[in-house]
């Protein structure tokens, strides 16, 4: 349930910057000092001291040489090219909520912050949003309820407007409009040669897919432009039953998942482990007036140990979803999806994912004590035809789903108090995905879709997109980056090639 950009290059690049020379780590500080001293901090100052920590997960924050932190697209204009100049590394940090070491700063390079790109208002008659990189979604959302409106953005408050539209963009409203990324109609991106474009149907169109869902690889954008939602309240809330009924828990989902027939639904059924297990799931309804509608009833005829539902406003919703968003903790998603046509085919998947993920708990609590233990989490995300005929209708994007199909995205999601146990995390979630994808692809149910918001740096993105999307996305990435800056001076992020 987080967004982001994440991981290392891969492997095999087929573009390099100045192959030559090795990138300074210094050297982009100095570059920019000269150009533009107003704009960047170093670590005696109070702006460096905020900027450089201000992450979701102790797992995130490093320690770059300086932070850049530009007024406006003209001045990260500016900033990035004297960056490519002086052939300097860089890292850049949106809403800084992918626990991921090394996806949104960096050791001695120059850390780029979005804080001060600003921009959010509506259009004339209220159908277009322009908001800036520099916003959370509960910013977005509070701005937006003024009008009676919502967007297809983060299910959490805290959650960065930037990294979740870049990597598609699950949302409370994807049965009605598809993926974030497909609500938008324009970006103003800054590309590797400092220019600034427009990227939308009939400027940069070829850009403009690509950045739905191809994520860091072609620019920095520094405006969304996306279409509102009408919708002054939701009916919605967490439904969380007790441990003895997880197995009717787990039909309910695949029920659901099997047969999305109302396009206002959203859920996330989870299982929290702890002294006992729990089963709770996130129930969303897009109506001021109708609660609970009979596709949740396989859910609310379990008898509920704790509930959250009634009608809020989506700003509200998201307050009390971000209240999951705890600031300190090191913190680890992996991503990984099942696929099938059938309540069969699914309830079989979300078993095996199950069963797994709970057989390889003990090792990991043999290795960590239950105090250092914060938060374990297994979660899925059904995505139906219905969301990927919505995304079909605004022009498509780059993640390459098949609406033949019901995809089951999940995510673990492990927090923990200590980095003397990230070594021991890191093995265990690798060695627990594996596991899982083996045993769903033994069961043919394993999709290599990968949603990026929820993976971990060890998982590959743009294969599971299909070859051909693949392929168009890193042709895209070199007419628009021909130097390759994006896949080699910024380490972070996920990478095309």
């Amino acid at each position: 349930m987080r967004v982001g950009s994440v991981a290392l290059p891969l492997a095999g690049a087929a573009v390099t910057v100045a192959a030559n020379s090795m990138p300074s780590l210094s050297a982009g500080c100095h570059a920019l000092a000269k150009l533009l001293g107003d704009a960047v901090f170093y670590r005696d100052s109070n702006v460096y001291k905020y900027e450089s920590k201000n992450f979701w997960s102790s797992t995130e924050i490093l320690s770059p040489g300086c932070v850049f932190r530009p007024q406006s697209s003209a001045q990260l204009a500016e900033g990035l090219e004297a960056l490519v100049d002086a052939n300097a590394e860089f890292a850049v940090r949106g809403g800084g909520h992918m626990g991921i070491k090394g996806s949104n700063s960096i050791n001695g390079g120059v850390l780029v912050v979005m804080s001060n790109l600003t921009t959010m208002h509506l259009n004339e008659d209220k159908s277009i949003l322009s908001v800036g990189p520099a916003y959370r979604w509960a910013d977005v959302y509070s701005y937006l309820g003024k009008h009676d409106l919502s967007a297809a953005g983060g299910r959490l408050g805290p959650v960065g407007v930037p990294g979740l539209l870049l990597a598609g963009g699950i949302n409370f409203y994807g049965n009605q409009v598809g993926f974030g990324c497909d609500t938008v109609v324009n970006y103003e991106i800054v590309l590797a040669d400092g220019s600034i474009v427009q990227a939308n149907k009939t400027s940069n169109p070829d850009l403009f897919w690509a950045l739905k869902g191809g994520s860091s690889n072609f620019g920095l954008v520094t405006r969304f432009d996306l279409e509102t939602i009408k919708s002054p309240k939701v009916w919605a809330g967490s439904h969380t039953v007790s441990e003895k009924y997880i197995d009717r828990f787990l039909a309910a989902a695949a029920k659901y998942a099997s047969d999305i027939s109302d396009p206002k639904t959203h859920i996330v059924p989870a299982l929290v482990p702890g002294d006992s297990t729990l089963a709770s799931v996130i129930l969303f309804y897009d109506s001021d007036t109708v609660s609970y509608p009979d596709i949740f009833k396989p859910f609310t005829d379990i008898p509920a140990i704790s509930s959250t539902v009634g009608f809020k406003t989506v700003a509200e919703f998201a307050a009390e979803t971000g209240e999951m968003v705890v600031d300190g903790i090191n913190d680890v998603f992996i991503a990984g999806t099942v696929k099938g046509t059938t309540y069969k085919d699914l309830h079989q998947g979300i078993s095996i994912i199950n069963t797994t993920f709970f057989n390889e708990l003990p090792k990991l609590y043999k290795q960590i004590p239950a105090a250092n233990i914060s938060t374990i989490q297994l979660d899925w995300q059904p995505i139906g035809a219905d969301w990927m005929k919505a995304s079909e209708a605004r022009g498509g994007n780059a993640l390459g789903l098949d609406s033949s199909q019901v995809y089951l995205c999940y995510a673990e999601v492990v927090e923990w108090i200590g980095s003397a146990y990230d070594d021991i995390v890191a093995k265990w979630v690798e060695d627990t995905t594996h596991a899982i994808n083996n045993a769903t692809k033994k069961a043919g149910l394993y999709d290599a879709f990968n949603y990026m918001g929820d993976s971990a740096g060890f998982q590959s993105i743009f294969p599971g997109y299909g070859e051909e999307n693949h392929q168009r996305l890193i042709s895209i990435a070199q007419k628009y980056d021909p130097h390759g800056v994006f896949q080699t001076l910024m380490p972070g992020g996920f990478k095309v090639y």
